[in-house]
């Protein structure tokens, strides 16, 4: 019975030693150390990820280039030579500007893939036939998965499944300009400018505006004041005497601006409505 009674006390003894001794391994298992690498390179691709989102919605993405297969110019998707196509990536959908009619989708990056759903179209006719063309030619190589490359020098590169490589320069949004979102507010301009008071150029000319309002079913609500002189630039907008337009603008604070210059600044979102005034 005495040496039983040894055993027993050495079992539980020799036990605690062995949890106790630091030079003991345990099976690996979830949270060890030797697995740390595996969540830090997936947390590091997420993040890259994240990175490549930000750059992408932070741009206007300009199509500078874009060639086939054989490395021949695909002239179809250059026929506004004043106005290339651009692609803007916004909360998860793609939308292009510059074609016949305004397109998008909604769109998914991920392991150097850009995927774009079917995108849809506004359905006005251009008489211009290469024009009509464009639209057909950009939507039918923004099908599918993409290969893309976003390089060192700035620019996006996307690659279709039939070998065709379209490269875009980037041009950072007014929201990256401007450190902001910016405000969204509606100006109507009156067909007519007028001459303004200016310390710094005379015979100034201004558009003349006013502020509208509309309802959640983009109903005009109110009655709009009378029009003022506009002394600032409304970015991406070109009067045309004669012609009276809604437009939905982005109003963005300046910081530090110089003492000539305005503490505001004005970027065309769209138009609205446009009437022929005589």
């Amino acid at each position: 019975m005495k040496t039983t009674r040894n055993l027993m006390l050495i079992l539980p003894l020799a036990l605690l030693a062995a949890c106790s001794n630091p030079s003991s391994q345990a099976p690996a298992g979830p949270g060890r150390d030797d697995l740390a690498p595996a969540p830090t390179a997936a947390a590091d691709q997420k993040a890259a990820a994240q990175l490549d989102v930000q750059r992408l919605q932070g741009n206007h993405w300009v199509l500078d280039s874009a060639t086939d297969a054989s490395g021949k110019r695909i002239d179809a998707l250059f026929a506004r030579a004043d106005k290339p196509v651009t692609l803007d990536f916004i909360d998860g959908r793609l939308a292009v500007s510059n074609t016949c009619n305004r397109m998008g989708g909604g769109y998914t990056l991920a392991d150097g893939s850009l995927t774009v759903s079917p995108m849809a179209s506004t359905m006005m006719a251009c008489t211009d036939k290469a024009l009509m063309a464009l639209d057909q030619a950009v939507g039918s190589r923004l099908e599918g998965a993409l290969k893309t490359e976003l390089g060192t020098e700035g620019q996006l590169t996307l690659r279709t499944a039939s070998g065709d490589v379209l490269v875009f320069t980037p041009q950072p949004t007014a929201e990256t300009r401007f450190g902001g979102p910016g405000e969204t507010v509606f100006i109507e301009v009156a067909a007519q400018t007028k001459p303004c008071p200016h310390p710094m150029i005379r015979d100034k000319q201004c558009l003349q505006t006013r502020e509208i309002q509309f309802d959640e079913n983009g109903i005009k609500k109110g009655t709009p004041g009378a029009f003022e002189n506009f002394y600032d630039v409304i970015e991406g907008y070109t009067h045309e005497a004669g012609t009276r337009n809604v437009l939905r603008v982005k109003r963005f604070n300046v910081a530090n601006p110089p003492a000539d210059a305005s503490s505001k600044a004005y970027v065309l979102d769209m138009v609205v409505e446009s009437a022929v005034e005589k």
